[in-house]
């Protein structure tokens, strides 16, 4: 060290006892939402590949209901059922949606309302929630 230089140890660097409480409060919030959120959006993701099966494997309603069930079975899907699907037709094409609500308690009497819909429908217009409006 030369003769010139002196080193300051009085400026501290680092995070307060204070600063880390806030910061692991915040990251558990965040981490209890998605814990949380995660399985309702699996769910929803895996009921869209159901429909999606189902209508792949073509038939009549009653047996694209039969493929919805099996797909659920498998896949743990409970808040859809193969009743809660609407079918229309669109061109000859027949087209599967649903639409439903989840309600995610968060704390206390806190909850979390998510809106699902989806659609086999390439323009993407989702015959179940109009059906649930009425």
């Amino acid at each position: 060290m030369e003769s010139g230089q002196q080193i300051r140890f009085d400026r501290q660097r680092g995070i307060s006892l204070s600063g880390l409480v806030a910061a692991l409060v915040v990251i558990g919030f965040v981490a209890v939402f998605a814990l949380k959120l995660v399985p309702a959006y699996a769910e929803f993701s895996a009921a869209k590949d159901a429909i999606a099966r189902a209508k792949a494997a073509g038939g009549s309603v009653g047996e694209m209901r039969s493929v919805f069930s099996k797909n659920a079975d498998v896949n743990n899907i409970s808040s859809v059922t193969a009743r809660d699907l609407v079918f229309s037709r669109d061109g000859g094409d027949t087209e599967i949606s649903f639409s439903y609500e989840k309600r995610i308690p968060l704390a206390g009497n806190v909850s979390l309302l998510i809106d699902y819909a989806a659609t086999t429908d390439k323009s993407g217009v989702v015959a179940a929630q109009s059906a649930q409006q009425q």
